[in-house]
């Protein structure tokens, strides 16, 4: 159903979903719009994406260790094995050991002693800050997560109001595009009926002309 504009509003509906029915009163046309929009679909590409969609963004291009990683994570594949040589203190291989053996030994046992240090650090930290700084955390969120709520709350009633001022107007300008049909069916009956007057108005009247020229004749 096409709607029209009663003159109050320069809008133009051309559907009236709320108000129109005829996939209800007339269920053959479901299956034609399904086959309609089938044979649209075959048209088009479904794997382009519309113009307005930004094009993938390519995350860690500047960082192969962590696209490495992504690459990884996408692909479902295991983590590799902790290494556990770093964690190790060899000693040298021969007996008795060189110079050189001994010195990257020790520069190990170094290595790691200064790793064990910094996790001590770290853990003092931890426990001195680390519950008041999880806590900040768990505020922000809390505060983040209640905006987010009411910022949804929002949209979603606002939402509804949009709804149901399109559906009052479907409603309004249905009520309206049915009296018009109404008052467009008895004036196209009006004309049938006066056509067809005319017509046997046409025919009585060349009845009288045949008569009329009988009787001359006959005087």
């Amino acid at each position: 159903m096409a709607a029209v504009d009663d003159g109050s509003s320069n809008d133009i509906f051309d559907s009236l979903p709320y108000y129109d029915d005829d996939l209800q009163n007339f269920p053959h046309l479901q299956q034609k719009v399904e086959q309609e929009l089938a044979r649209e679909l075959k048209k088009v590409d479904q794997t382009a994406l519309h113009p307005k969609v930004p094009p993938p963004v390519e995350l860690f291009t500047d960082n192969p260790l962590l696209k490495g990683e992504l690459d990884r994570a996408r692909a479902s594949q295991p983590l590799p094995p902790l290494d556990t040589l770093r964690y190790q203190l060899p000693g040298p291989t021969s007996n008795p050991g060189s110079d050189e053996e001994w010195k990257v030994a020790l520069d190990n046992a170094r290595a790691q002693l200064k790793h064990q240090q910094i996790r001590q650090t770290n853990l003092a930290l931890l426990q001195t800050y680390g519950a008041n700084a999880w806590k900040i955390n768990n505020y922000l969120l809390e505060s983040t997560t209640k905006q987010v709520e009411q910022a949804s709350e929002k949209l979603k009633q606002l939402t509804i109001d949009v709804n149901r001022e399109r559906k009052n107007d479907q409603d309004r300008l249905g009520k309206q595009l049915t009296s018009l049909e109404t008052r467009w069916t008895e004036l196209i009956s009006n004309i049938l009926q006066i056509e067809m007057a005319n017509i046997a108005l046409d025919v009585e009247i060349d009845r009288l002309n045949k008569r009329e020229a009988e009787l001359a004749e006959q005087l």
